[in-house]
């Protein structure tokens, strides 16, 4: 038994929380793509009318091949549940997301869902922060917000890819990883990195879960409320 069994029995006991005619947010990464695989079968067996929104080019082929109906945000005012998994979650339940890229889609469904579901497994939960976080910025302001996130005390890397080319999202900007060692004050420096002109998102999610789903190394989970 490990992570994955866990996962895979979490994703089937997260159903659950899937509704006729509801509007899904789909996150992304290694626990969304597993519970999305079993809301396709879901939904043939049970009939279910369900229409989602996913956060990636990733999540999306996952729901098509399973044969999810795909919408775009820009045709729903509200998300009824969102299912996604976090890089780390803290004591205080807040999360750390945008390892995979897709921080600022990501944040606008958890925002705007009326239930927000978490599933991680339990090495990624921390008392405190202590990894890179993820910053979202406009390529036009890159120098600039540098320069800022290094008087926050932080130091920023930008992200690249294969052979040193800058990873870009899909909304067509840059990712600094920043590292500001332990933080035991994630809100606060959350609202202070938003606040310069360039930063488009900010991978500390203040928005906390209706449920987590914490998977664990012996193939079982836990639910956290």
């Amino acid at each position: 038994m490990s992570f994955d069994d866990a996962i895979s029995a979490l994703s089937k006991d997260a159903l659950k929380f899937v509704k006729n005619n509801s509007v899904l947010g789909l996150g992304s990464g290694r626990a969304a793509t597993a519970f999305v695989k079993e809301l396709g079968k879901y939904a043939r067996q049970k009939k279910l009318s369900i229409k989602a929104v996913p956060t990636s080019l990733q999540i999306k082929l996952v729901a098509e091949k399973s044969g999810i109906q795909i919408i775009s945000s820009g045709q729903i005012e509200k998300i009824d549940t969102v299912f996604d998994g976090a890089d780390q979650i803290d004591s205080q339940r807040y999360l750390v997301k945008g390892g995979g890229g897709a921080l600022l889609r990501e944040n606008i469904l958890i925002s705007s869902a009326s239930k927000v579901i978490i599933m991680a497994d339990s090495s990624k939960f921390v008392k405190y922060f202590n990894r890179t976080i993820p910053v979202e910025v406009h390529p036009f302001a890159r120098t600039m917000v540098k320069k800022f996130i290094k008087k926050l005390g932080g130091s920023p890397i930008l992200r690249t890819i294969d052979r040193g080319y800058p990873f870009i999202t899909e909304n067509g900007n840059i990712i600094y990883d920043c590292d500001f060692g332990t933080i035991k004050s994630p809100k606060p420096l959350a609202a202070k990195i938003k606040q310069v002109p360039g930063v488009l998102e900010v991978g500390i999610f203040t928005r906390k879960p209706d449920v987590i789903y914490k998977a664990k190394e012996n193939g079982k989970f836990e639910i956290l409320r």
